[in-house]
C-alpha cells in the first residue's frame, strides 16, 4: 500500500484532459501488467479534435482467477476536466504540500485508480477474477468510453458479477457516503419559430417570444414528484434562453431555450421528453431531447453491506447510502451487473488546486482491497 502515493503521482503527471489517450494509459498499463493483468487497449471515435466524435482511448484489463470463480470489476476514468488558470503550481506536476497531494485528477479520479491498483496487488490471484474498466471520456460526451467497453466485453463474453466505480463520493471525510444509485438526466432544446418584422407593424410579423415564455412558464410550474424512498424529488431547470436579437425595433424570427431535468425512478427519459414535447407543441414550439442516462438503484443488500463493512473496518464510519449528485458511468455499467460507487472526498474535484489527503489514499487502497476480497468470496453469483 505504500506505493499508492507514487502511483497517483505517475498518473497525475500524464496530462489527460478529456478525451484522454496515450501516456496516461501507458502508465496504467505499466502498473497492471506486472500484477498479472492482460491489458487490452482500444480507441473509438473518428471525429476532429474538440468534437463529440473525437477519438477516445479505453482500457480493459483482466487478471483471470480459477475456473468458475467470481469476477469483480474496478471501474473509472483517467480523463480530467481542463485545469483552468490560477493554480499555485503546475496542475500536471504532482506536488506534495504538507499532507496534501496537489494536481489535476488527484481526487477525480486518478487517486482512486491508484488506490485500485494498490488494492489489486494485495488480492491473491486464486481469490477470483479482477478486472479494470477504464475510460478516457467520462468527463466528456461519454459516447465512446464506457459504452464501448461494455460492447467489447459483451463481444468477448466477459461479465463481472459486481462492479465498484471509484467516483469521489465522500463528502466531509473519507467513508461518510456511498452511492448506490443515481438520478437520470435529460437535456431538452426548445425552439419556437416566428416571422421577423418591425415592432411598429406587429400584424405583419409573428413574435415567437410570448409562445416561448408560455412554454417555459408551464414547464417551470411543474412539480414532477415529491421524491421516493431512495431518491430526492426530480427537478427541472431552465438553463439557457437565446434570441440573438440585437435590434430594439425588430420582432425576432426565432426563440430558443434549453432545460435540464434530473429525475428519479418514477420517470424515464422518454416519458419526460414526451411530456415536455407535448407542452412545447401546444404553444407552437418543438422540443429536441438528448437523454444522458436513466436512473438506477442497486438495492441495499449483500453488496452494499460488504462495502459498508469495509469502510467501517478502516475508518470507523458507517457510510450513508445515497443516490444524490450528478451522473457517472455507473449509469451504463448498471446494465452489466450490480454497481456501487465509492471514493475520495469530493470538496476539491474540478476546482483549482485540486488535492487529496495523502493518508486517505492509503486508507482507500485498504478499503478497496477489503471490498475486492469480500466480493470475490460471496457465495451467490448475482447479488443486489
Amino acid at each position: 500500500m505504500s506505493d499508492v502515493l507514487d502511483l497517483a503521482k505517475r498518473l497525475i503527471a500524464a496530462p489527460s484532459v478529456t478525451p484522454a489517450s496515450g501516456a496516461v494509459f501507458d502508465e496504467l498499463e505499466a502498473m497492471l501488467a506486472p500484477l498479472g493483468f492482460a491489458v487490452h487497449r482500444f480507441t473509438r471515435g473518428e471525429g476532429p479534435e474538440g468534437s463529440d466524435e473525437a477519438p477516445v482511448e479505453n482500457l480493459l484489463a483482466i487478471r483471470q482467477g480459477p475456473a468458475g470463480s467470481r469476477h469483480f470489476a474496478f471501474a473509472g476514468h483517467l480523463d480530467v476536466v481542463p485545469p483552468g488558470e490560477g493554480w499555485a503550481s503546475d496542475p500536471f506536476v504532482p506536488e506534495v504540500r504538507g499532507e496534501l497531494l496537489h494536481g489535476r485528477g488527484a481526487v477525480d479520479m486518478k487517486g482512486a485508480i491508484a488506490a485500485m491498483v494498490a488494492a489489486a496487488a494485495e488480492v491473491p490471484q486464486d481469490a477470483g477474477t479482477i478486472s479494470f474498466l477504464i475510460t478516457g471520456d467520462e468527463e466528456g460526451p461519454a459516447l465512446h468510453g464506457t459504452r464501448a467497453l461494455i460492447e467489447c466485453m459483451e463481444a468477448d463474453g466477459i461479465r463481472p458479477d459486481l462492479c465498484l466505480v471509484g467516483e469521489p463520493t465522500s463528502v466531509h471525510r473519507l467513508g461518510d457516503m456511498v452511492k448506490i444509485g443515481r438520478r437520470g438526466s435529460v437535456n431538452i432544446w426548445i425552439e419556437v419559430e416566428g416571422t421577423q418584422g418591425h415592432v411598429a407593424y406587429p400584424h405583419l410579423a409573428d413574435n415567437p417570444l410570448p409562445k416561448l415564455v408560455a412554454i417555459l412558464s408551464e414547464l417551470g410550474a411543474l412539480t414532477l414528484d415529491t421524491g421516493t424512498d431512495w431518491f430526492q424529488p426530480s427537478n427541472l431547470e431552465i438553463t439557457d434562453i437565446n434570441v440573438g436579437n440585437r435590434a430594439h425595433n425588430v420582432i425576432p424570427a426565432k426563440g430558443e431555450a434549453r432545460i435540464s431535468i434530473r429525475f428519479n425512478d418514477l420517470h424515464s427519459g422518454q416519458s419526460l421528453s414526451e411530456r415536455v414535447s407535448a407542452i412545447a407543441e401546444r404553444h407552437g414550439g418543438r422540443a429536441r431531447p438528448v437523454i444522458s442516462g436513466e436512473p438506477f438503484l442497486t438495492e441495499p443488500g449483500a453488496f452494499s453491506a460488504l462495502v459498508s463493512a469495509a469502510v467501517a473496518a478502516e475508518t470507523g464510519i458507517t457510510p450513508e447510502l445515497s443516490t444524490t449528485g450528478g451522473t457517472s458511468d455507473a449509469r451504463f455499467l448498471r446494465a452489466v451487473c450490480p454497481v456501487i460507487e465509492f471514493g475520495l472526498t469530493n470538496a476539491t474535484m474540478h476546482k483549482r488546486d485540486e488535492a487529496v489527503a495523502i493518508p486517505d489514499l492509503a486508507v482507500l487502497a485498504r478499503i478497496y482491497a477489503r471490498i475486492a476480497r469480500a466480493a470475490l468470496a460471496l457465495a451467490e453469483r448475482t447479488v443486489s
